[in-house]
């Protein structure tokens, strides 16, 4: 899971919505489209409205830049944002307000802005395929009618840069850099729109997750801001220690939901449900798996052949693969073995999509499927929707992987620091989001972090996990779009406490 820290990972559709009244737009400030010069402070406001779930929800849309200061109070960057706010709201300081982050390290937010809780989507099919023309279209599942949607694009994503030349990345490219200037911005939105009474929530996507799970103690400790929730979305290992027979038989669900759905399993195993299928194979893991292969070498080969039976049926690979490999399956590997014979590779971050490479033998793919087709149907729609509806005209260039590198990852807690922010604070509740297809940031990994996030088990109540038949952007799914949104909605509206309840154990 850690190389998901050197490439750039990401991240619906249905008759989703959001017609906007005449766009009114403020006066644009940023250079007037002349320039590829960063403006550091700078807005319009377009005026819109949205029909969710049955219900018309008319809302502006801020898009603009705030200032990242220094220390000595000197402008260092200036970091994107489109804020989406419902109109028609009598006490603002008890509306929702969720950040909305997405991966990488290097991407902008625009996987889950215009793909998941926006109210406007880009134009895909059922399945999340790219279709022609480009564009946008209304996202009737948005989350805008319960939270107002903060979409953050951090340093060199999107629109977001650096003040100047001399201010080097080292200021930013980093797990705690990112965290630091990241929770400063944070405090100077909430004051620049007056949301401090706001209940406040986090949604991490990706790499996201780590970087969401750090603010939260961050804001906590450094800003006296104090989080109703948590959302991790596809998350990382966030510093979770796990390595060696643990690392390696915690794919094996993961496996076996990508053969399931490409039927590639025994006939009896093809014809079990997914969900109860995979229950199974997590108890194998759990109960077998990792004790096999933590006797390494020293295991009898009659033990050794059982497992690498079961292996087989779970993963859909031939025994004879499975002992090559002993009993470990590396996930490059498999992505290219599953479907050899037939002529294909599975997508990386989601192994519905299929490649093709320039030859069926090898060890490693040529190519990520799933990642082409998002950047495919994501980047034109973006920028469609930036310049033309909300207005915001510039001619800088729009970071859909912006340069962050080298990235310093040392010193990575973020699965203990988010812990400990749960430890100090009664009020923050933590949702865990997860497509069985996803084999970057796997769904029972997922669950592990989860697991060894609390080991005192003392805050397991303020714990959830959902999963969605899809990959590592499970909302580009037509039906998973529409029930992960309602299990945001529904986990934004239970972690708000009732009027008077205090923050106390």
């Amino acid at each position: 899971m850690k190389s998901i820290l050197t490439i750039a990972l990401i991240l619906g559709s249905t008759h989703l919505f959001a017609q906007k009244a005449p766009a009114t737009p403020a006066e644009d400030k940023s250079s007037g489209g002349k320039s590829r010069t960063l403006s550091i402070d700078t807005s319009v406001e377009t005026t819109h409205e949205a029909t969710i779930r049955g219900q018309k929800v008319p809302y502006k849309t801020i898009a603009g830049t705030l200032p990242v200061w220094d220390d000595e109070g000197k402008v260092i960057a200036g970091v994107f944002y489109t804020y989406f706010e419902r109109q028609g709201v009598a006490d603002r300081g008890t509306r929702p307000l969720v950040f909305s982050f997405n991966g990488g390290p290097g991407t902008a937010s625009v996987w889950m802005q215009i793909g998941y809780t926006g109210p406007r989507v880009l134009k895909i099919d059922d399945e999340g395929y790219p279709v022609q023309p480009y564009g946008m279209k209304d996202n009737p599942h948005s989350i805008l009618d319960v939270a107002d949607i903060v979409y953050v694009d951090p340093v060199n994503t999107g629109f977001s840069r650096p003040a100047n030349k001399d201010v080097p990345g080292s200021r930013f490219f980093g797990v705690n850099q990112d965290i630091k200037y990241l929770a400063e911005w944070i405090n100077t939105f909430l004051s620049r729109y007056k949301r401090w009474a706001s209940p406040k929530y986090l949604v991490g996507e990706s790499y996201g997750t780590t970087r969401v799970s750090g603010l939260a103690l961050e804001l906590q400790n450094a800003q006296w801001i104090y989080l109703n929730g948590v959302v991790l979305v596809s998350p990382t290992d966030l510093g979770i220690e796990r390595t060696g027979p643990v690392s390696a038989a915690l794919r094996l669900p993961y496996y076996t939901a990508t053969a399931w759905y490409h039927k590639a399993l025994p006939a009896d195993l093809q014809q079990k449900e997914l969900t109860t299928l995979l229950q199974e194979v997590e108890t194998f893991t759990i109960k077998d798996y990792i004790p096999a292969l933590a006797e390494g070498g020293f295991i009898s080969e009659a033990e050794k052949k059982a497992i690498a039976g079961k292996v087989s049926r779970y993963a859909g690979l031939s025994e004879r693969v499975v002992m090559q490999q002993n009993l470990d399956i590396p996930t490059n590997f498999f992505w290219k073995e599953l479907l050899r014979d037939r002529g294909y590779t599975v997508g990386r971050l989601d192994s519905r999509y299929l490649g093709i490479d320039r030859k069926d033998g090898g060890e490693r793919v040529d190519f990520n499927a799933e990642l082409t087709s998002w950047l495919h149907s994501f980047t034109p729609a973006i920028n469609i929707y930036l310049r033309e509806e909300l207005k915001y005209k510039t001619d800088l260039k729009y970071y859909m992987f912006g340069p962050v590198f080298p990235w310093d990852n040392q010193g990575n807690r973020t699965g203990e620091n988010l812990r400990q922010a749960m430890a100090q604070n009664p009020y923050l509740h933590v949702l865990i989001q997860s497509g069985y297809y996803d084999g970057a940031c796997d769904y029972f990994n997922a669950k592990y972090s989860m697991w060894q996030l609390d080991p005192s088990g003392k805050m397991k109540d303020r714990l959830s996990w959902e999963g969605y038949r899809s990959g590592h952007m499970m909302y580009l799914r037509k039906d998973d779009l529409a029930t992960s949104n309602d299990h945001l909605r529904e986990f934004i509206l239970r972690s708000i406490p009732k009027t008077g309840q205090a923050a106390k154990y």
